[in-house]
């Protein structure tokens, strides 16, 4: 049985590469990329260019921006590894309506969170990468907040279900749990 590890850090905390770094120990490695094009973004573009450009060939990417509870069970069947980067962006998703879905109540995001750990366990490691948006300020307006707070109740639903926690800063991580 594989095993859920669940990777926080800050924007550029290194919790990718960690992450990166994990999922290489156990081939074949499968990257779940939930950000979306949907804006019209160009920054957010490049990013994910730059993402899958530093990604060693012979990884598998699956975009994902939505439904992780219905495609994990395939991929975790076998042994190997999955990289789901990120939570943030996929909360998003489920937040604002991206990815072709409506946008879910808190309540059903907090429940999708927890169905999609529980659906990613199989054979694989599977490993989530989050932010930890706990250490900053408090957003000034409603959607910041209620985004903030969300993300914060779903980090603590994930750091429960997996069987691991690193947490990442300045390039340098430590394990939790």
């Amino acid at each position: 049985m594989g095993e859920s590890i669940l990777v926080l850090g800050g924007i550029r905390s290194g919790k990718s590469r960690l992450a990166e770094r994990l999922a290489a120990e156990c081939s074949p490695v499968t990257y779940v990329a939930t950000a979306t094009r949907e804006h019209d973004d160009p920054e957010m573009v490049a990013r994910i260019e730059r993402h899958q450009a530093d990604r060693p060939e012979g990884w598998t990417t699956k975009e994902v921006p939505r439904d992780l509870e219905a495609v994990l069970p395939t991929i975790v069947a076998t042994e190997g590894s999955v990289v789901i980067d990120c939570v943030t962006l996929w909360i998003s998703n489920l937040l604002l309506g991206l990815g072709n879905g409506a946008a879910l109540a808190d309540s059903e995001i907090l429940d999708a969170v927890v169905r999609a750990v529980r659906a990613g366990r199989g054979q694989a490691r599977v490993i989530w990468v989050s932010n930890e948006v706990g250490a900053s300020l408090v957003p000034t307006n409603a959607l910041g907040r209620r985004f903030a707070d969300l993300q914060g109740m779903a980090n603590q639903r994930l750091a429960e279900e997996c069987d691991a926690v690193h947490f990442c800063i300045a390039g340098l991580s430590i394990r939790l749990k």
